[in-house]
């Protein structure tokens, strides 16, 4: 019998091993960026050579007590140099979108 996705399910159940783009080792852990200074901008493509029209609009973020800040358009975590967050397990900390308070 052939196994296919869908068979045997309820309409929009997906299983995990018909559908590898759902395992967590598929995911790629966000870029991680070391900055000196607790404000930052993002653009999302400051690393791709002529890759402005590739990025999203440049935000500008604030690192705060907890020492990191991820971009809330592409997941680019900055880490100030020397702050609580530099040096930690970050698959560890939580997300810390746009500077806001936890």
């Amino acid at each position: 019998m052939r196994r296919g996705v869908g068979l045997g399910k309820a309409a929009g159940e997906i299983d995990a091993a018909d559908a590898p783009c759902y395992r967590a080792s598929m995911i790629a852990p966000p870029e991680i960026v070391r900055v000196s200074h607790p404000r930052v901008a993002c653009d999302g493509a400051t690393d791709i050579p002529g890759g402005a029209a590739l990025g999203h609009p440049r935000v500008f973020l604030q690192i705060d007590e907890a020492g990191y800040v991820d971009c809330g358009y592409c997941d680019r975590r900055f880490v100030l140099i020397g702050g609580p967050a530099d040096g930690a397990d970050q698959s560890q900390l939580p997300d810390h979108p746009a500077g806001a308070s936890v």
